[in-house]
């Protein structure tokens, strides 16, 4: 079985049904941006409520590390098979409004961006799997820095 699109069984480069091209574009992007979002929560608390500079520089560079990596899965590709419209899970769950207190936010979204990490992880073993071999180092260097966080905190 080959690693590149197109060539896997399933895969249909013109429409936007499950398991066509589209949608496991449609999948990064939503991934891409929820990591990075849930990242950038993590890194404002760090900032702005703990005032902690080292743990802030690192949520920020493993933002832009992550960016840096997903440019080389074809951005205009991502944004092209961008259909919230038709998002079935955008919703908002009773969890999701439920937060006890900035330690519970933070939890939150770092789970968050670890989540879509993973995502990203996997779906990009089957476009560019150097790609994903970078994204899992992120991840780990998130677990890392979310160590560091919850010792501190």
């Amino acid at each position: 079985m080959a690693n590149k699109l197109g060539t896997e069984p399933g895969f249909s480069k013109k429409t936007k049904k499950p398991g066509s091209v589209p949608s496991l574009f449609r999948m990064i992007d939503a991934n891409f941006n929820r990591a990075k979002e849930g990242l950038r929560v993590c890194e404002d608390v760090c900032r702005y409520i703990w005032d902690e500079k080292v743990l802030t520089r690192d949520y920020k560079n493993l933002r832009h590390q992550l960016t840096e990596s997903v440019i080389k899965l074809n951005p205009k590709q991502l944004l092209a098979s961008r259909d919230i419209h038709a998002d079935v899970g955008k919703s908002t769950t009773a969890t999701e409004l439920k937060r006890a207190d900035i330690q519970s936010l933070f939890w939150a979204n770092n789970q968050r961006a670890k989540e879509s990490l993973r995502v990203l992880e996997e779906a990009a073993k089957l476009i560019d799997p150097s790609v994903s071999l970078f994204i899992k180092k992120l991840r780990y260097n998130l677990y890392a820095i979310e160590t560091k966080a919850l010792k501190h905190r």
